[in-house]
């Protein structure tokens, strides 16, 4: 038989295929080495133990707040705030100048002044504060007439009344109604009473507001409201009236 490599350089040709494999393992034994020792490789060293996550930082406590200053603080000589809310009717002095706090008048911005007074401090802040915050409209957009019922003419094209005979005047008891709503210092009832007694509250009398049914809830709500917004309200340089609870 003939030997495996029959050319001249065959035996050569053949010691090469042969020590091939035993090279190309020498060469990758190497490269997994450093320095040629045992234990270098880096493939086989353990994987660095994870940096342990940073401790999160805590959220603050929100601040909590005790609104007593603001029901106790006067809007006028001997008139205090909870004057004002507590019994909820709007009272009106015809020996004293109209518009707040003694009765409204149409132009009045009833909204702002009620909660300037019940969130801002009177005694750094006037309670037309809010409303003269220049995104209110400066007035009314057309003149109010000067008599009665005061309110300038609907504007547009509403459909005009034809007849009126057929209109039912009625005159049935007061006892044959119902109190849907009761609204005496706008926004009190809107503001400071929770959805869960707006119900009671409608159906309750000024005799009940003056008997302080009604207090724990005011000063609940106002107190959230106060905790929601002083933040916001000293962040627009305002100062709140409620003072910061120990």
């Amino acid at each position: 038989m003939k030997a495996p490599f029959t050319r001249s350089n065959g035996n050569r040709i053949g010691r090469l295929t042969m020590a091939a494999p035993v090279a190309l393992a020498i060469v990758l034994a190497g490269c997994g080495d450093n320095d040629g020792m045992a234990g270098d490789d880096p493939i086989m060293a353990p994987a660095p133990a994870p940096a342990p996550a940073p401790t999160p930082t805590p959220s603050p406590m929100p601040t909590s707040y005790d609104v007593t200053a603001c029901l106790t603080q006067e809007v006028a000589p001997g008139v205090s705030v909870a004057d004002l809310i507590v019994p909820d009717t709007l009272t009106l002095d015809l020996s004293a100048p109209s518009g707040f706090p003694n009765g409204r008048r149409l132009p009045d911005p009833v909204i702002d002044v009620t909660l300037a007074v019940i969130f801002l401090d009177l005694g750094v802040h006037s309670p037309t504060t809010l409303a003269e915050v220049p995104v209110n409209p400066p007035g009314n957009d057309v003149q109010f007439r000067p008599n009665f019922p005061y309110l300038a003419a609907p504007q547009g094209s509403p459909p005009l009344a034809s007849g009126g005979s057929n209109f039912d005047f009625r005159m049935d008891a007061p006892g044959d109604y119902v109190r849907v709503d009761r609204i005496g210092m706008p926004a009190v009832s809107t503001a400071l009473i929770g959805s869960d007694m707006k119900t009671a509250y409608n159906d309750a009398d000024p005799a009940d507001d003056a008997a302080g049914d009604f207090v724990p809830e005011l000063t609940e709500q106002l107190t959230g409201l106060t905790n929601a917004l002083a933040d916001d309200l000293i962040g627009l340089g305002l100062t709140p009236c409620a003072m910061e609870a120990s």
